[in-house]
């Protein structure tokens, strides 16, 4: 039995010898172990580097999602700043169904009520200005008859640069303020009033219509009396004025100015001349019927045609 016992080997602390090949502290892997091992860390380093990867494309997203979310935003801030009129914030007395542009569309049924998906044509107006009247001598049948018809809209911008020529009396803004009583509170009637005033237009240089008669002009066209009594309140004065600064802004260097969906007419266009602005609507813009009898001529005309009446300045 003693001879058996001291035929088992010990290590020196006591514990039993290991097996051979078995891995140790210090002992040398073999290749199978080093193989495994070698694919362990590789595997680390794929899951690490995947983790990265994603971590980072997480980053990019977002901040490509951001960078979208500011472009956007400065997108339509600018949008709105362009937009922007010295209406845009004014919180005074403003003739319903008018823009921000000063402007008062006019539909088939009137102020305020503009023709659907139809062309609009502006007008900017001094009730003052000879060369308004000369535009709508030519041109107001036309007009009316395109609008009354839903071939355009026509959006009707009173200005009040010629006060200077009133004498003191302020005459273009008291008639642009009474237009835009008729056309906040009797819009069916403002087509007829603004006839009305330029069939009865004062001349340049004079103190203009009084207070009562153009009042008596409104009641021609079927104003009540009641929205005549509040003409010389004034209570669109204010907008008046704002309108004919932003008028100048917009490009209306003078009056008469027409734009067509927002492009200003050629300057070839006669406009005083009846017909022939509604020939160019017709062979341009394909509105209305072509009359061919009043398409302008190649040759030149022996009369001279007005300029537009010069725009009060606009301030900064």
């Amino acid at each position: 039995m003693a001879e058996n016992d001291k035929s088992k080997s010990t290590r020196p602390n006591g514990s039993p010898a290991s097996k051979p090949g078995s891995s140790r502290p210090g002992a040398k892997l073999s290749k199978a172990e080093r193989r495994d091992a070698a694919r362990r860390e590789a595997e680390r380093l794929r899951a690490a580097q995947a983790k990265r990867e994603k971590r980072n494309r997480w980053i990019l997203f977002s901040a490509l999602g951001v960078v979208a979310v500011l472009i956007a935003v400065a997108a339509v801030v600018i949008i709105q700043q362009a937009n922007r009129t010295l209406l845009s914030d004014f919180e005074g007395a403003t003739p319903a169904g008018s823009d921000l542009h000063g402007g008062i569309p006019v539909g088939a049924e009137g102020a305020g009520t503009p023709n659907e998906d139809a062309p609009v044509v502006q007008v900017y107006l001094d009730f003052m200005c000879p060369y308004c009247g000369q535009f709508e001598d030519a041109n107001a049948a036309d007009l009316d008859a395109l609008r009354e018809a839903g071939e355009i809209t026509v959006t009707y911008h009173p200005v009040s640069n010629l006060d200077r020529l009133s004498m003191d009396t302020q005459y273009s803004t008291r008639t642009a303020n009474a237009a835009a009583t008729v056309a906040d509170a009797a819009p069916e009637a403002f087509v007829p009033f603004m006839n009305g005033l330029f069939a009865q237009q004062p001349a340049e240089n004079t103190e203009g219509l009084t207070d009562e008669q153009i009042g008596q002009i409104a009641l021609d066209a079927g104003v009540p009396q009641d929205v005549v009594d509040t003409f010389a309140d004034g209570t669109f004065n204010e907008w008046v004025g704002l309108a004919s600064q932003q008028a100048g802004r917009d490009g209306a260097t003078g009056t008469p100015t027409v734009f067509v969906d927002g492009e200003k007419l050629p300057g070839d266009v006669d406009i005083y001349t009846p017909g022939v602005l509604a020939a160019w609507f017709a062979t341009e813009e394909g509105i209305g019927p072509v009359d061919p009898a009043a398409t302008p001529s190649d040759e030149p005309s022996e009369e001279t045609t007005p300029e537009p009446t010069e725009t009060a300045s606009v301030a900064d």
